[in-house]
C-alpha cells in the first residue's frame, strides 16, 4: 500500500517579533520561555527596556538580562550599572550578569563604583569586571584590595579580577604580589593566587620558589600539582672537559643532582669530545646550557657549530653562556665577599679573578663589565709559566680561579694556595647558587 501523503503543518516560529516590556509574561508564565527567545533573537530597541527597569516596571530578572545581554552595548552596560549603584539593595549578582563587556564607558562607571561606593558587597561585585577591562591603569587598585585587610569576599573579588586580567598587567608586579598572597592567613586565597602563578610566563621557577616557603597544607599540595602539570625540559650542559673528551667528576656530580631535582634527563658533553654527537630521542625540547664562563673561542665558534648540529634532533632552547647570566655574575661578587669577610683580608688588597689567556676586544669588554659588577680585578694567568704564577701567589688579597671545575691552572696553584685554588663547584656558594639557577630553567 502506498504510504498516505502528510499535509504539511504550519509551525508557528519562535522568533516572532520581540514582546513589549509591558506584555512581558511573569517569570512563572509559561509562555516566558517562548518570549525570551523572542528577546533573544528579535530585533530588539533597547530603550523601552532599559527605561522600564530604571523606573521600577521590570524587574531585571537573571532570564531577562540573559536575552538582552546580546543587545547590550558599553553604553547600555553602564547605563545599568549606575541605575544598579544607586539602589539600597541592588541585587550582587547583577553586574556579573551584564558586565564583561571591554569597553571605556563600562570601565569608567566601575571605577566611579569603586570610588564612590566603599561597601564590601559593591567593590566584591565590581572588582572582577574591573579585571576584565584589562587596562593597566587598573592594576594598583586591584593590587591594593587583595593586599589590604578587607573582608574575605573583597579580597577574592580582587585577586579574581587580576586573574582574568593576567596578560594586562605589568608582570614583575604581578608576580610579586601573587607569590605574597601564597602565604596569606587565608588558604583559599593563597591557592587561588598559585592558580595564577602557574598561568604565568615561566611559571615553573615562579613555582619552585615556593618550596622553600611555609604554606598551608592544602596549598602545598596544590603547588605541588600546579608543578606536575610543567614538567622540566631535558637540558644538555656543555663544559670545556679534559683531554679526550673526559667530564670532570665534579661536573658528573652536578648533573646527577641536577636531574634529582628537575625530574628530566641531564645530559653532558664536553667541547673537547671529538666523537660524533649522539643523543636519545627525548620527546621534549631540549634545553643547551653552555656552562662556559668566557666569551672566547669556544663560545664564539664551537657553540653555534653545536647549535647548528643539534637542530638535527628536534627542538632546541639554547641559552647564552654561564659566564653572561647576571645572576651568576653576583654570585661570583658574593663569593668572593665570603672569601674576604672569612680570610681576614684587608678591604685595600682587592681580590683577583684568575682567568685563561683571552684576546679578543669583547673577551676585554666582558672582563671590564665583569670587575665592575664583582669589585674584583681579573688577571690572566698562563698556567704553563710558572713564573707567572709566582706574582699571583703573593697577592694579599683572595684569589679566585675562574674555573668550573678541576683544570690545569687549579692543579698548578694547589700545591700553594691548597683550598683557595678549589675550582668553582667545589665552593659551596657557587655551586648552590648554579644549581639553582639550573633548577627553575622550563
Amino acid at each position: 500500500m502506498a504510504p498516505r501523503p502528510v499535509a504539511a503543518v504550519a509551525c508557528p516560529s519562535a522568533v516572532d517579533a520581540p514582546p513589549d516590556p509591558a506584555a512581558l509574561p511573569s517569570p512563572a508564565s509559561p509562555e516566558r520561555w517562548s518570549a525570551m527567545l523572542r528577546l533573544r533573537a528579535g530585533d530588539l530597541s533597547l530603550e523601552p527596556w532599559l527605561a522600564a527597569i530604571e523606573a521600577g516596571r521590570l524587574a531585571p530578572e537573571p532570564d531577562l538580562l540573559e536575552a538582552l545581554a546580546a543587545h547590550l552595548d558599553g553604553a547600555a552596560v553602564a547605563r545599568l550599572l549606575r541605575w544598579w549603584l544607586a539602589q539600597p539593595c541592588g541585587d550582587p549578582a547583577l553586574p556579573q550578569r551584564i558586565g564583561r563587556c571591554r569597553d571605556a564607558a563600562v570601565a569608567r562607571e566601575l571605577r566611579r563604583g569603586l570610588a564612590d561606593f566603599p561597601a564590601p558587597a559593591v567593590r566584591a561585585a565590581l572588582l572582577p569586571l574591573l579585571g576584565h577591562q584589562r587596562s593597566a591603569a587598573d592594576f594598583p587598585l586591584l593590587r591594593q584590595a587583595t593586599l589590604e585587610v578587607a573582608p574575605a569576599a573583597v579580597r577574592h573579588a580582587a585577586l579574581e579580577g587580576l586573574c582574568v586580567g593576567l596578560g594586562a598587567w605589568p608582570l614583575p608586579a604581578l608576580r610579586s604580589t601573587l607569590l605574597a598572597l601564597t602565604t596569606d592567613l587565608d588558604p583559599a586565597l593563597a591557592a587561588a593566587a598559585v592558580d595564577g602563578l602557574a598561568r604565568l610566563p615561566g611559571a615553573r621557577a615562579s613555582l619552585l620558589q615556593l618550596r622553600s616557603r611555609a604554606l598551608d597544607g592544602a596549598v602545598a599540595a596544590r603547588l605541588e600539582r600546579r608543578l606536575a602539570r610543567l614538567p622540566a625540559n631535558p637540558l644538555l650542559l656543555l663544559v670545556h672537559g679534559r683531554a679526550g673528551g673526559a667530564i670532570p667528576a665534579e661536573v658528573e656530580a652536578l648533573a646527577v643532582e641536577l636531574q634529582q631535582r628537575r625530574g628530566a634527563p641531564v645530559l653532558l658533553r664536553a667541547l673537547t669530545d671529538g666523537g660524533p654527537l649522539e643523543l636519545p630521542r627525548l620527546g621534549a625540547p631540549l634545553g643547551l646550557v653552555p656552562l662556559l664562563l668566557l666569551p672566547g673561542e669556544h663560545v664564539r665558534q664551537d657553540l653555534p657549530r653545536l647549535r647548528q648540529a643539534l637542530t638535527a634532533w628536534g627542538p632546541l632552547r639554547s641559552l647564552p653562556f654561564l659566564g653572561s647570566w647576571p645572576a651568576w655574575q653576583r654570585a661570583l661578587g658574593q663569593e668572593l665577599a665570603h672569601l674576604a669577610n672569612t680570610g681576614g683580608w684587608s678591604s685595600a688588597s682587592p681580590a683577583l679573578l684568575l682567568h685563561h689567556p683571552i684576546g679578543s676586544p669583547l673577551g676585554r669588554r666582558y672582563l671590564d663589565h665583569l670587575e665592575a659588577v664583582t669589585g674584583a680585578r681579573s688577571r690572566e694567568a698562563a698556567y704553563s709559566s710558572g713564573q707567572s704564577l709566582d706574582s699571583l701567589l703573593s697577592h694579599p688579597g683572595p684569589v679566585l680561579p675562574l674555573a668550573l671545575a678541576a683544570n690545569r691552572l687549579t692543579e698548578a696553584l694547589a700545591p700553594s694556595l691548597g683550598p683557595a685554588a678549589d675550582p668553582l663547584l667545589a665552593r659551596p656558594l657557587l655551586r648552590q647558587a648554579l644549581l639553582e639557577q639550573l633548577e627553575v630553567l622550563p
